[in-house]
C-alpha cells in the first residue's frame, strides 16, 4: 500500500489541535499506520530549530530558511520513510504554512519559496491539505486567552489577515487537493465534515 501525507493548515487559534486525535482514529480505522508529526519540528534537529524560530528574533530570510532546513530533515527522517512503508503521515503544517506565513506574513519573495520547496521536496505534495479557516479577530481573541504568546502569536492583526488572505490563496490555486473547512463552528459540527472528508481517502 502507498502511504499519504495529510496536512492541516490554518492561522493561529484556528483549533487544528483540537481536531489531531479524531483524524488520526479515523484514519486508523483504515487499518493504517498513522505518523503524526508537525513543523516545524518533527526530529530532534527540527525541534531545536522550533525553539528558535518561535522565541529568537531574525530577519524573514532568515526564518525561512530555517523553516526548509528542518523541513528537509522532516522529509529524510520522518516523511519519505514512514511513506515508503506504506504508512499515512498526518502533519500539523507543511510547505503551505511557509507560503502564508513567510511569503503573506512577512512578504518574503514567493519565488523564494518556490525554489526552496523545489529543492527541499522535490515532487512531494501532501495527497490532502485540511485547511481550519478563521475569521481573524476570531483568531485573535482566542490567542488572547492562550498561554503565553510566542514570536508569531504576538503580531498583529494586519499580519494575520495576510496569512489567511495567502491560506485562501494558496486553496484556490490547489483545490485539488485542498478541503477548506469554516472553523467558526461548534467542534462536533467541524468533526462531522472531517467525517465526510476523511471517508472518501
Amino acid at each position: 500500500m502507498t502511504g499519504k501525507l495529510i496536512t492541516l493548515e490554518g492561522v493561529d487559534g484556528a483549533g487544528k489541535s483540537t481536531h489531531i486525535p479524531l483524524i488520526a482514529d479515523l484514519l486508523r480505522a483504515k487499518n493504517v499506520e498513522v505518523i503524526l508529526t508537525r513543523e516545524p519540528g518533527g526530529t530532534a534537529l527540527g525541534e531545536k530549530l522550533r525553539e528558535l524560530l518561535l522565541h529568537e528574533t531574525m530577519s524573514a530570510d532568515t526564518e525561512t530558511l530555517l523553516m526548509f532546513a528542518a523541513r528537509r530533515e522532516h522529509i529524510e527522517q520522518v516523511i519519505q520513510p514512514a511513506l515508503t512503508r506504506g504508512a499515512w503521515v498526518l502533519s500539523d503544517r507543511f510547505t503551505d504554512a511557509s507560503f502564508a506565513y513567510q511569503h503573506g506574513g512577512r512578504g518574503v519573495a514567493a519565488e523564494k519559496l518556490r525554489s526552496l520547496e523545489t529543492w527541499v521536496q522535490g515532487a512531494l505534495q501532501p495527497d490532502l491539505t485540511v485547511l481550519f479557516d478563521l475569521p481573524v479577530e476570531i483568531s485573535c481573541q482566542r490567542l488572547a486567552g492562550a498561554r503565553d504568546p510566542d514570536r508569531f502569536e504576538q503580531e498583529n492583526t494586519a499580519f494575520f489577515q495576510r496569512i489567511r488572505d495567502a491560506y485562501l490563496e494558496r486553496a484556490a490555486k490547489f483545490p485539488q487537493r485542498f478541503r477548506v473547512i469554516d472553523a467558526n463552528r461548534s467542534v462536533s459540527k467541524i468533526q462531522d465534515e472531517l467525517k465526510q472528508i476523511i471517508s472518501m481517502l
